[in-house]
């Protein structure tokens, strides 16, 4: 029976939602962190009579045919971009991305990665680091003697000394914009990387060719409703529950069948 092949690829897709869903509720609280969504497509059919198919000597065609469904396969697990609320924190050195747009990362390796991350830290040499301490891109250093910093939307960084009234230019952060930020790939520890779906970088200054500002002293929220997820989380165990259903139907049947004598 094919029933118990078709019922299995529906468990099987069950399981990949549930385990989609479980990602985004455990990075509720991770910061700029985009809900994931599973997509699915049915998957192959077999033609036991072709619609269009001549039915008889005087060219009757068939309207419909009959075609039977396999089952079904994951297509995509597509992440919902969506803006987080901003939490304020008043660090000097925590930014929020309000609108579209990344900030770019140095990777040891020499690739560029990109984050919407703004827990930034300063390391020893005082340059401008991720919290695993990748420096940002452009390469920003703080003085030592620094008494604070000051970053604006447009992302200039000055710095205010003791002796001095007037602030220093350090530099200025700049943000990166995606054609299909949905084709990022995911690195892990909030980066993502360029791929050819995503189709390539476009820099430019903050409030500029449609990316969005840098907020300073604040944090973007993970985007997971936590609602939404646990509705979708009962609509997937549902969904496994009647799969499993048919499977014991169809074990039903078949025991039904070796007892025929």
């Amino acid at each position: 029976m094919r029933a118990l092949k078709i019922a299995a690829t529906g468990m099987t897709a069950q399981q990949m939602r549930v385990e989609i869903i479980s990602n985004n509720l455990s990075n509720m609280n991770t910061t700029g962190y985009n809900a994931r969504r599973a997509e699915f497509s049915d998957l192959h059919y077999q033609q036991i009579a072709r619609a269009g198919t001549v039915n008889a000597a005087d060219g009757t065609v068939l309207p419909t045919g009959v075609q039977v469904g396999l089952g079904v396969r994951p297509a995509a697990v597509s992440v919902h971009l969506a803006q987080g609320s901003l939490s304020q924190t008043n660090s000097d050195l925590d930014l929020a991305i309000d609108g579209n747009g990344y900030l770019e990362v140095a990777m040891p390796s020499g690739q560029s990665a990109y984050t919407r991350d703004g827990s930034l830290k300063r390391n020893a040499e005082g340059l401008i680091v991720t919290s695993e301490g990748f420096p940002v891109a452009p390469e920003i250093v703080i003085p030592q003697d620094a008494r604070s910093i000051s970053i604006n939307p447009e992302g200039e960084v000055y710095a205010y000394f003791a002796e001095t009234a007037e602030p220093q230019l350090l530099g200025q952060l700049s943000l990166v914009g995606f054609a299909n930020a949905k084709g990022l790939e995911a690195l892990g520890g909030n980066l993502f990387a360029e791929t050819e779906a995503s189709g390539g970088p476009l820099v430019a200054t903050p409030g500029e060719e449609g990316l969005g500002t840098l907020r300073q002293g604040y944090l973007e929220d993970s985007s997971v409703d936590p609602v939404r997820e646990l509705t979708e989380l009962i609509e997937a165990q549902r969904g496994y529950e009647l799969n499993a259903k048919v499977i014991s139907a169809v074990d039903q049947m078949l025991g039904a069948t070796t007892q025929v004598r």
